[in-house]
Formats: C-alpha cells, structure tokens, sequence
C-alpha cells in the first residue's frame, strides 16, 4: 500500500510520531461532542481474519466514536460483511483485537456482544418470515427484563417507522422490501444498541426508498446511536456520514472523513479497485 493512503496506525499517535494530515482527521469524530472523553466505543485492532486457510481480513484497523456515523466502503468480496461478522463473534479473529468501550470482546460468543450494547441491521433483512411484525420486534428485545422500558421503546419505533404499527400482525415474509427493512432496523433498535451495525442498508430497494432509508439512519443517529454502515453505495452512504473507510481485498486502503473521500481523487481509484 502506497504512503499517500490515509490510513489510521494504531499507536503512532502515543508515540510521538507525526501523523499525516489526512490520517490524523481520519482518526477523530468530526462532529462536536462525538467521543469527548476520547475512547472509541467500538475499535478493531490489526484484525485479521481468515475462513479455513483463505485470508479475508489483513491487519484492518477501525475506529468509531460515540455519536457517529462511520461508513465502511468497498466492492464484492472486499471482506465488509466479514468485518461485522468478526465484530459479531460469528467469525472469530485470527490475530488482533475487538474493542467495546474499551473492553477487549474479541470472540465472545454473539449474545454477549448483542448483550454489551452491539446490534445488526444484516444484509437482505433476514426477519422471520413467518411470525408477525410484533414478534420480530420482540425477539429484537430477548435479552432485556425491563418490560416497561421494552414498550416504551416499541411505541418509539412506531413513531420512526408508523408503517411498521400498521403492519403489526402480518406475517414479516409478506410485506414489501421497503416495509422489511424498516422491520430490521426497529427489531435491531429493540436492543437498545450502543452501536448498531448495518450491512448493505440499500441492496435491493428501489431508488427513492434507498433515500429513505439512509435518512431514517441520520434520524436515529441524531437520536443518540451511533451507526456502523457497510455500503457499496459510497455516494449515498458518505453523504450521511461523519468518517468512511475504504476496503479493498481485505485491506483499508483509504480513510478519512466522509467530506473528503468525496472530493478525494483517490477514491474512485480506491473503491473501484484499480490501484
């Protein structure tokens, strides 16, 4: 990898060493108050993961603050989804480590993670096609006891998403694209996550609906979650975000905030693979 890809170096900054200014805007929230005691809320740490003897993940370090919205940018088979799955638990990392407010989860089983404040929106919804939208719902709060609490944050979710309300007792496999992702995103806000993960928000959603989508993401973001996206749309996914990162076989080629990956001239290079 090139010297002129900004690219976060765990521990430079503890050092001493002089940080490039791309890499140096990279590594911190952009946004006032995001992060102010300085500890990201999730982190990974040169992780590497691999499935069998086949390399997926190469040394990847992430960063991402409380109050942001981070966006994780690359083509087919660049190793996005399996960047979440290795947050998740699903996939265990080779070497390297995951970090929750500051506290080491690195292969914890998934419950424990969702336990410690982590949930997904994942790729193609996955809901339960054949229970109703409530018991979707439900399941997205089994690990809480605090049942008043729990239907206080159902009501909410019927104000974000007042489709979902009229849908309650229909069968999640029966209503539109649209409808299921907004299903997915309040069963995974049913946890109370500190941060929720997002994986390919816009696959299969009609234009218009994609905008929606992403603009119910900024809505819930500014209602104090921060948000993890995993996005081939790089237009769309930087337009709402604070920071964006740029995986390529692998590897973080290119990080920094998302107002300057859009002007980067790197970036199509980058996103494209072509360099």
């Amino acid at each position: 990898m090139s010297d002129d890809h900004a690219q976060w170096e765990p521990g430079a900054e503890e050092a001493g060493e002089a940080a490039s200014p791309v890499a140096a805007t990279a590594g911190a929230p952009r946004r006032a108050g995001a992060g102010s005691n300085g500890q990201p809320v999730l982190e990974l740490l040169d992780v590497s993961t691999h499935y069998g003897l086949v390399s997926v993940l190469r040394g990847v370090n992430v960063r991402i603050f409380p109050g942001e919205i981070v966006c994780l940018l690359g083509g087919n088979a660049s190793g996005k989804t399996t960047t979440l799955r290795t947050i998740l638990g699903i996939v265990k990392p080779t070497t390297g480590q995951v970090r929750l407010d500051g506290e080491d989860v690195t292969g914890l089983p998934t419950k424990a993670v969702v336990a410690k404040g982590v949930s997904m929106v994942p790729e193609n919804r996955r809901l339960f096609g054949q229970m109703t939208v409530r018991e979707n719902l439900e399941l997205g709060a089994y690990q809480r006891h605090d049942r008043e609490a729990v239907r206080a944050d159902m009501d909410r979710m019927f104000t974000i998403f007042p489709r979902v309300k009229e849908r309650l007792s229909q069968k999640a496999g029966t209503l539109s694209g649209g409808e299921q992702q907004m299903v997915a995103m309040a069963r995974a806000l049913m946890a109370r996550p500190k941060v929720l993960l997002m994986d390919e928000p816009s696959m299969g959603l009609a234009p218009v609906l994609v905008e929606q989508n992403f603009e119910i993401i900024k809505q819930i973001n500014e209602a104090g979650t921060t948000v993890f996206v995993v996005e081939q749309n790089a237009n769309m996914a930087l337009s709402i975000a604070d920071r964006g990162y740029v995986l390529q076989t692998g590897h973080i080629v290119l990080s920094d905030t998302a107002e300057n990956l859009l002007h980067n001239p790197q970036m199509r290079e980058a996103y494209l693979g072509e360099l």
